[in-house]
């Protein structure tokens, strides 16, 4: 939920990332969304399918919580002593109203994909390859992700090639923190099967 909401919050703020081979020019709110897709992959292959999608939810709904709370906040002027006068609150925030709404929108389709993706793999290798559906199922979802909500916050403000390179940027960013966290799932799901006494593929029920 944190690292959602982050980042919407920060995802007005565009950067650039430079890994030494190469720099890709993304939303710095791209900076904590891997962690989401890695997280409901480990919660997929745990807790299972249903469960995964009440989570899912739970994260749009926090979404929608905030993109209230910060409307609420524009409704009242600042005072003349406060540190955040309204042009700069409404020039951070309430552009928040696209972002969030790309964001929100995005967010439900790439992770009901990346959900679904994630325990077709799981059935066709009969709980084996954990690798192979946690890569497979995020870059396919982390691919109309990063279409969806470039799309939707630059569609009729800049040009098609600075829509494709950011799409290309974020999305190539995206999958190469999704494989780094490989070995983050195994040792998040080898700590959890322990402790649970859950077999290769065996999902808790709760």
């Amino acid at each position: 939920m944190a690292a959602l909401v982050t980042c919407n919050l920060i995802a007005n703020k565009f950067i650039a990332v430079n890994l030494g081979f190469a720099t890709f020019k993304i939303s710095a709110g791209v900076l904590p969304y891997p962690l989401t897709f890695l997280i409901t992959d480990i919660l997929s292959e745990i807790y299972g399918r249903k469960k995964t999608t009440h989570i899912v939810f739970s994260g749009f709904f926090a979404s929608v919580l905030v993109l209230l709370i910060l409307y609420a906040g524009s409704l009242f002027p600042a005072l003349e002593q406060s540190p955040v006068k309204d042009e700069q609150y409404n020039v951070v925030f309430q552009n928040s109203w696209r972002v969030i709404g790309a964001s929100m929108l995005a967010y439900l389709v790439a992770q009901f994909v990346d959900v679904r993706v994630f325990h077709f793999w799981k059935k066709v290798t009969h709980g084996k390859h954990l690798w192979l559906r946690n890569n497979f199922s995020t870059f396919f979802s982390q691919l109309l992700d990063t279409i969806l909500v470039t799309t939707v916050i630059f569609a009729g403000v800049e040009s098609f090639g600075f829509i494709t390179g950011l799409i290309w940027d974020g999305w190539l960013f995206k999958i190469l923190c999704a494989a780094a966290d490989t070995v983050l799932i195994y040792l998040a799901v080898f700590g959890i099967r322990k402790y649970f006494g859950l077999s290769e593929g065996e999902e808790l029920k709760i």
